[in-house]
């Protein structure tokens, strides 16, 4: 069988991507994920929570909790988005998510522990203190975590959103959460926005689009 990937781009603090966490666990089961991150509030793009900021983010928060069936924590619609000391930066999350992939694999697991923490539980997912303890929760050893978040913050985090963005730009996709199916090279870029709230029934377009591109494959490998 050819090779399959399936390339996730995606931001920590985007919420819509949270509406998909349950497609990208279900697409995980089927085919190797591959995260992207695109640095979406990063730099002069961060942003400290305000009343303004709330007041921008609550329709979209409603819509995505009525389109994916995702649920938003009191600790977060009550308690972070009225935390004015808070700031929305994408860096260390993602910084975080680099830092678990290298040391264990376990990027994506570390975004959805960062998801669950921010939209349910209204944690700080930008500071340090929080990162490490969502990282010990995944069994990954705090000191280690730490040294390796310090080195991912720096010119790795840069090269990986500066590729991620391309990538993007590259496969004429609009935003995040982007899907592309990468079947023995041959790149198409995947509409999720019909399967929101239906994981398994994307899991199973998704296992028989594989089959059709694989099969297509081989038969042009056998001409």
């Amino acid at each position: 069988m050819p090779s399959t990937e399936l390339h996730y781009l995606f931001d920590p603090l985007c919420g819509w991507c949270y509406g998909a966490a349950p497609l990208v666990a279900e697409a995980r089961k089927i085919v190797r994920v591959v995260p992207h991150a695109i640095g979406m509030m990063t730099g002069a793009r961060r942003r400290a929570v305000t009343p303004q900021l709330r007041a921008f983010v609550a329709p979209h928060d409603a819509r995505i909790a009525q389109t994916s069936g995702q649920p938003f924590g009191v600790g977060y619609l009550d308690g972070l988005l009225h935390d004015t000391g808070a700031v929305f930066d994408s860096a260390p999350p993602t910084a975080a998510i680099l830092a678990a992939d290298a040391l264990a694999g376990c990027g994506l697991d570390m975004l959805a522990r960062l998801q669950v923490a921010h939209y349910l539980d209204g944690r700080r997912i930008a500071e340090r203190e929080v990162l490490i303890e969502v990282a010990t929760g995944l069994g990954l050893a705090p000191h280690s975590f730490d040294a390796e978040l310090a080195r991912q913050s720096g010119a790795p985090l840069l090269t990986h959103v500066e590729a991620s963005r391309a990538l993007m730009a590259q496969s004429g996709s609009h935003g995040v959460p982007g899907f592309i199916l990468d079947v023995a090279g041959v790149r198409e870029v995947v509409d999720v926005s019909a399967h929101l709230g239906h994981a398994h029934v994307f899991g199973a377009w998704l296992s028989s689009r594989i089959t059709e591109r694989s099969a297509s494959d081989g038969d042009r490998r056998g001409a």
